[in-house]
């Protein structure tokens, strides 16, 4: 089944509980509202012409100009069609969404990274715990609006014997660079250049 088959396919089999269906660079992707995730995951599974039996990851997107700003997407692939999906579910802040662990055991860690890095809640999942940062760690490190330095730092304390938290301290200024290139020179004099025959 060609991909512009299987979205015509889609189309028909789930009228009403899909958006948008795009096809771009070889890849199927659709719009679902958190509400029909579970039904069309589940379809998309157990359906003869689809069997997208294996799924190759769950992660997310932030757009904070976006009223719904994060994308949770799912990619699912069918050995048996040999044909992956894309499956694109919108969430805010509030939106929980799903969790798919009862179609796909499999998701687990994923979605637990995905709640982990960007604060996307999921219903229903078994142990929604951070995964990949500290129990006490503040924030979700991929929002676009976490500070690049972050809200503290980690050192292990040599007397106290034991890891402290600090807030962060900035050992050195922000630099600005000039981005010129390297091959046709810069039009002032760069430190330690000042004593270079002209």
């Amino acid at each position: 089944m060609s991909l512009n088959e299987l979205s015509t396919y889609l189309g028909e089999k789930l009228s009403g509980r899909i958006g948008d269906e795009v096809l771009a660079y070889g890849e199927l992707t659709i719009s679902v509202e958190p509400q029909h995730l579970l039904e069309v995951v589940s379809f998309l599974r157990d359906d003869p012409k689809c069997q997208f039996i294996s799924i190759i990851d769950v992660c997310g997107a932030d757009y904070p100009s976006r009223a719904k700003r994060f994308d949770v997407v799912y990619h699912l692939l069918s050995p048996k069609q040999n044909v992956r999906i894309r499956i694109k579910v919108q969430a805010d802040e509030e939106t929980v969404v799903p969790s798919i662990t009862g179609v796909f055991p499999g998701a687990d860690w994923f979605e637990r990274e995905t709640y982990d890095l960007y604060g996307v809640l999921f219903s229903g999942h078994p142990d929604l715990r951070r995964i990949l940062t500290d129990y006490g760690f503040e924030g979700h490190p991929l929002r676009k609006d976490f500070p690049l330095t972050g809200f503290v730092e980690v050192r292990y304390d040599d007397e106290a014997k034991r890891v402290i938290y600090e807030p962060v301290e900035l050992k050195q200024e922000f630099r600005n660079f000039d981005f010129l290139s390297p091959w046709e020179g810069t039009d002032y004099v760069l430190p330690g250049d000042e004593k270079a025959k002209q």
